[in-house]
């Protein structure tokens, strides 16, 4: 019993330890970005800014045109997630309920594809976009950021397919039902959470995503909310860093809010047909 218990306050520990290890830099940005320029500069900081300051959230807006990044970022995240999804929903049904093995290859392949560094795949993605005069676009960047995150909403939505008893199909087209009116009227309700959860997952994806956005679009009317953010580091290197916390800190909280909205619902669809009916 002693040992049972010293070794469940053993992994509440290291729970804890890990919950803190993860939330210090959030908690830091979030005190960093309300610090006045004095303080920031201490030799002696503190967790709670002593004069508590909103300087650094008006010269991040004076300074850099945020609003029109973040509106560059949403129109990508949002037109990524729904393309994803709509793409993903039906071949992830046909992987789902057709378990052939050109299926089981393509669920291989999915795995596969998520290990390709980025570097790997900018210089033929370049390429493809240049020839179709989509760099510098918008268009051009949902593009990729669909290819990007196609594989991960396929991953998700297969595991919900898959929990959706093949039963109640049969069911329906016992009782008279067609294979439209089955998929819509039994099989979308059951999979609308699931597919909520892609969506807004790859919704976050989309948004958070600097890498393609940097290389790809180069005109500052275009460029994204986290390019922006570089902005406020000099050509020498320092960051004007009260202006840099605040401004992260707004771009961190739409990922924050749709994370604590889905997290449940991103481990059902990871965990989701891995027990047989």
């Amino acid at each position: 019993m002693r040992t049972g218990t010293g070794g469940r306050a053993g992994q509440y520990a290291a729970l804890l330890a890990y919950l803190v290890f993860l939330a210090f830099p959030f908690l830091w940005l979030v005190s960093t970005a309300f610090k006045s320029p004095r303080e920031l500069g201490s030799l002696h900081p503190t967790w709670i800014p002593r004069d508590p300051t909103l300087d650094n959230f008006r010269q991040a807006f004076d300074e850099q045109p945020l609003l029109r990044a973040a509106g560059n970022s949403l129109l990508a995240a949002l037109g990524a997630a729904l393309i994803a999804v709509l793409i993903a929903t039906p071949l992830a049904y046909v992987m789902a309920r057709h378990r052939t093995r050109l299926a089981k290859a393509a669920t291989g392949w999915v795995v596969v594809s998520q290990a390709f560094p980025l570097v790997l795949v900018i210089i033929p993605l370049f390429l493809v976009l240049k020839n179709l005069r989509l760099i510098n676009s918008l268009p051009g960047l949902v593009m990729v950021y669909v290819v990007w995150a196609l594989p991960f909403a396929l991953w998700m939505l297969v595991g919900y397919v898959r929990a959706v008893p093949a039963e109640l199909e049969e069911a329906a087209a016992v009782d008279g039902a067609g294979r439209l009116r089955t998929l819509v009227s039994v099989t979308a309700p059951l999979l609308a959470p699931g597919i909520v959860a892609t969506a807004l997952f790859a919704f976050v994806t989309a948004w958070n995503e600097f890498f393609f956005a940097l290389v790809l679009m180069k005109t500052p009317e275009k460029q994204t909310l986290p390019v922006v953010l570089t902005h406020f580091i000099g050509a020498e290197g320092v960051a004007d860093l009260g202006p840099l916390a605040a401004a992260a800190f707004l771009a961190t909280l739409p990922s924050l809010v749709v994370f604590a909205i889905i997290q449940r619902r991103i481990t059902g669809g990871m965990t989701a047909g891995a027990v047989k009916s």
